[in-house]
């Protein structure tokens, strides 16, 4: 029974693993790349400009410390921007803050997969702490003389963890979508061309397989559990 290592499930997550490392690179790639790549406006500009053109004029920005800490509070109607893509005036500072400007559209319009992903957020949180140390007592107790009970635990984690996979499964279309609205927005309103709309994708693009490797990580644990669940479950 593997007690702290065990080889089974970094086979099982190899090919997220790998995912993730790649999106990883491709992401510092291309945004380094799109930072040297100017743009008409900074950051803020640009999602200013499109939070008030979609009637947002109570959403505020913030600048908020760290690298690629970027993220829309739809709790307190802020959109915060990382130092980089607030003042940066690049392809990769506005396509990052046009995407966060793009959640909050979804949350103005009731955009059904980000309410069902807000929901949702308890419940992932819960499965990602309580239900991973279920999910390790109950394994490590269903391979031992406390078998019966040991099994019951390591299925309700298997259940609490379950609403993680869920949450990131709803993730993948609400960031896509975002990503989607964002370059809708730079063009429609001449804050990039048509031509330069590449330079912007290729930093949305990058940043969706972060979004996709997390998703396929989470799958990946999953079904490991689920194997380690059926195997005590032959024993006994």
């Amino acid at each position: 029974m593997p007690m702290f290592f065990d080889p089974m499930m970094l086979l099982f997550l190899a090919p997220a693993l790998l995912l993730s490392f790649g999106a990883q690179w491709m992401v510092k790639s291309a945004y380094d790349k799109m930072s040297r790549v100017r743009a008409s406006m900074s950051g803020v500009q640009a999602a200013r400009r499109i939070l008030d053109s979609n009637g947002l004029h109570d959403v505020a920005i913030e600048q908020i410390p760290g690298q690629l800490s970027d993220h829309y509070d739809p709790r307190a109607k802020v959109l915060r921007l990382s130092p980089d893509v607030f003042q940066g005036n690049s392809m990769a500072s506005v396509g990052i803050a046009a995407h966060e400007a793009g959640h909050a559209i979804q949350d103005a319009k009731r955009y059904a997969p980000l309410v069902v992903r807000n929901l949702a957020v308890p419940a992932a949180n819960f499965g990602s702490s309580i239900g991973t140390i279920m999910l390790m007592v109950g394994m490590m107790m269903a391979f031992t003389a406390l078998a019966p009970l040991g099994k019951y635990v390591f299925l309700a984690g298997i259940v609490a963890f379950g609403m993680t996979v869920a949450f990131q499964l709803v993730n993948l279309p609400v960031e896509f979508d975002a990503s989607s609205r964002a370059k809708v927005e730079l063009v429609n309103l001449g804050i990039v061309s048509g031509p330069e709309l590449p330079y912007v994708s290729k930093v949305l693009n990058a940043a969706a397989l972060t979004y996709v490797a997390a998703t396929l990580q989470a799958v990946l644990t999953l079904a490991y559990y689920i194997f380690r669940f059926m195997q005590a479950s032959s024993r006994n």
